[in-house]
């Protein structure tokens, strides 16, 4: 069995009783970083009095993991394996959906076991009433890119949450506070460690408090969505419902679908 096991994001306490035993029992650990999974485990072994019987680290992350897949002899897998990120869930801003790809092509048995995530923790920290979201992860690091990504959650209606880099969160406050300076966010830094910050309030107000704050360590940021004006947006059940003639719906739904007025003609005439 291979097994994709979350890591603490801060406070070792935070590993599951069931992740220390398979741990115990695997003899392979794939990792983002074999040095910090080392680490790990030595903490773990010293503070839960177990032995881990690890025969090989094999280093798999974001730039190698095809690399690494596509050379792996298959009889490794005859015991039981694991994949570890450096920290919180594999596959959510971390390396490992492409090892859960591989599982699947090659009908190898695999588990994701359920544990620590960052925009999950600082969602439901941050006070926001609202049971849909978006995750957007990182936002590029600069230019056009950045620019066209910061639009994109700006002008969502649902709450976005974001990762961002220590170097990089006063450029994303100073961005907010001329795109955005009347919107709600809300920003941990560090979460479930020792000194973490929450911070809640306008971009110019966070800004500010920032003025205190030591920033370095690792930061989600939960942004409002946009506030709707008359009311719901029109949907493309909603246009169907309409008493219209074909060709006047057909455009109609074309501009809000993105699909061709002769796919959406073509349709009606169907019905």
């Amino acid at each position: 069995m291979i097994y994709f096991i979350p890591t603490p994001i801060g406070n070792i306490d935070d590993i599951s009783v069931r992740s220390l035993r398979l741990l115990a029992d695997c003899h392979t650990l794939f990792c983002e970083d074999t040095r910090v999974t080392k680490k790990l485990l030595s903490l773990l072994s010293k503070k839960h009095q177990i032995h881990f019987e690890v025969e090989n680290f094999i280093s798999m992350h974001s730039h190698n993991e095809e690399t690494v897949l596509s050379k792996i002899d298959l009889s490794v897998f005859d015991k039981n394996v694991a994949y570890l990120s450096d920290a919180g869930m594999p596959c959510i801003s971390d390396p490992g959906a492409i090892f859960i790809k591989f599982c699947q092509e090659k009908k190898l048995k695999y588990e994701v076991l359920p544990g620590a995530n960052a925009a999950i923790l600082a969602y439901a920290t941050s006070g926001i009433n609202s049971s849909r979201f978006i995750f957007y992860g990182f936002l590029p690091h600069k230019g056009q890119e950045r620019s066209d990504g910061l639009s994109e959650i700006l002008n969502s209606y649902y709450p976005t949450i974001l990762y961002e880099s220590p170097h990089r969160i006063e450029k994303l406050m100073d961005e907010l506070c001329q795109r955005e300076p009347l919107r709600n966010i809300f920003a941990i830094k560090e979460a479930t460690k020792r000194f973490e910050k929450r911070f809640f309030g306008t971009p110019c107000e966070v800004q500010k408090a920032f003025e205190k704050t030591n920033l370095k360590g690792e930061w989600v940021v939960i942004i409002s969505p946009k506030e709707r004006f008359g009311g719901e947006p029109i949907t493309a059940e909603d246009i169907l419902t309409l008493d219209l003639p074909p060709k006047q719906k057909a455009k109609l739904l074309s501009k809000i679908t993105g699909e061709s007025i002769k796919y959406w003609y073509e349709n009606l005439q169907k019905k």
